[in-house]
């Protein structure tokens, strides 16, 4: 599997700094109040680690880019692993919850994450993700100026896209790839798990979603 953000960490870090932070309220309220250890997939440059404490669970942060980690261990006390989503260096049902932040747009296999993420959640547990909408935003939506969208004929095409020529010049996506999951492949994805569906909400307050939220536990 491919660190695609190394090299990228720096410029990463400061390019979704001023936005994540609309995240936080969404999220920390779609966790709720708990407890015990909670595994964010894909940490990043751990942006989102004191908000997931915030809510009393205490959180372990694992990623494949070393250098993401090395800019989320000058962030954050937590304790931060390198690794593949696909393949977790844990025993199963170690987590009582497992969040997978903005995930589903950086990683090949989705399905196979969740699949680990509800292999290392206890039964019961509950797994959040919070990320990309499919529908309105990915690899096949182009923005136009006054807010509408231009939605291609490639959004049942799977997996890794190549540039297209309305993807923004040195923006995320222009830089690391992006890799896409239809609704139904996503929604599916988390049956396929094992997990059942709590929630589906698409937080923030955008005419045209751009965030689509998951909350599902393991079935026991």
């Amino acid at each position: 599997m491919i660190a695609r953000y190394d090299g990228q960490a720096e410029w990463y870090d400061d390019y979704i700094g001023s936005g994540s932070a609309a995240n936080f309220a969404d999220i920390a309220a779609l966790l709720g109040p708990g407890e015990g250890l909670c595994l964010d997939v894909g940490c990043g440059t751990g942006q989102y680690l004191d908000v997931i404490r915030s809510t009393g669970r205490t959180v372990v942060g694992l990623d494949r880019s070393a250098d993401q980690l090395r800019l989320a261990r000058g962030r954050d006390h937590a304790p931060l692993l390198q690794g593949d989503a696909t393949t977790l260096p844990f025993a199963d049902g170690v987590f009582g919850t497992v969040t997978a932040l903005w995930v589903s747009t950086d990683i090949a296999d989705f399905a196979g994450l969740l699949k680990e993420a509800a292999r290392v959640l206890r039964p019961g547990g509950l797994l959040l993700f919070y990320g990309v909408h499919p529908c309105f935003n990915g690899p096949h939506i182009e923005p136009r100026q006054d807010g509408a969208l231009i939605i291609h004929p490639t959004y049942r095409t799977t997996g890794w896209h190549k540039r297209s020529p309305w993807w923004r010049e040195g923006g995320v996506r222009d830089r690391v790839g992006m890799s896409h999951v239809p609704l139904p492949d996503l929604i599916n994805a988390f049956v396929d798990a094992g997990l059942s569906l709590d929630r589906v909400s698409e937080p923030r307050e955008h005419p045209i979603p751009v965030v689509l939220a998951v909350k599902a536990f393991r079935r026991p």
